[in-house]
């Protein structure tokens, strides 16, 4: 099994990067979110899943390796491959899919390309208690205890801002801002949105 690559970058896309790694060229497939950390560094590091099958032998690869041990929990629901999960990590950041598993946000889940109520059911039903271990959950429960952000998400969805663009800002501004009051979260979120 291929845990992790590290090497040249030599080509870079939002759906996969080719990686040098002594001669040889390594098409590694990754998310938008994985896409969004990489920066113009001539090398690279990514963690990686090898999936073999009869047709294919496909390299994912991630940012870290809690971005990787959620793609391997999502891909072991029944009904998630590897391709809706990967599309998973695009469209939301990790953290905001196992906020919404933690909590239960059928509607966060549902609103994923290719996800039906069912399938936002199952991933919910059983990764409830698999998340837990996972290596983030610590800031994951501060998050989404916070009532302040409940709070600031409330305000804007009022001040007619769709609550999906809302709490990827405000999750942002408590990750920078962590003491701050409910006014300061709204002013600074309707700056960037």
């Amino acid at each position: 099994m291929i845990t992790q690559i590290q090497g040249k970058l030599v080509e870079k896309y939002p759906t996969h990067v080719v990686i040098d790694c002594q001669g040889l060229g390594y098409e590694v497939h990754i998310s938008l979110h994985t896409f969004a950390q990489l920066g113009s560094e001539e090398q690279i590091k990514l963690f990686t899943h090898l999936q073999i099958r009869e047709d294919a032998h496909t390299l994912f690869g991630f940012a870290t390796p809690s971005e990787r041990a959620l793609f391997l929990l999502l891909i072991g629901v029944s009904g998630i491959g590897a391709s809706t999960a990967r599309t998973m990590l695009s469209s939301l950041e990790p953290l905001q899919i196992q906020t919404a598993i933690l909590s239960e946000d059928v509607k966060t889940i549902q609103s994923i390309k290719g996800i039906g109520l069912k399938t936002a059911q199952r991933v919910i039903i059983e990764l409830q208690d698999k998340i837990k271990n996972l290596p983030e959950m610590e800031e994951i429960q501060l998050i989404s205890g916070n009532t302040i952000k409940e709070e600031a998400l409330s305000a804007l969805e009022v001040l007619g801002y769709p609550r999906r663009s809302s709490e990827k800002v405000i999750d942002n501004l408590i990750q920078s801002e962590a003491d701050a009051s409910v006014e300061t979260l709204i002013k600074a979120a309707l700056n960037k949105l």
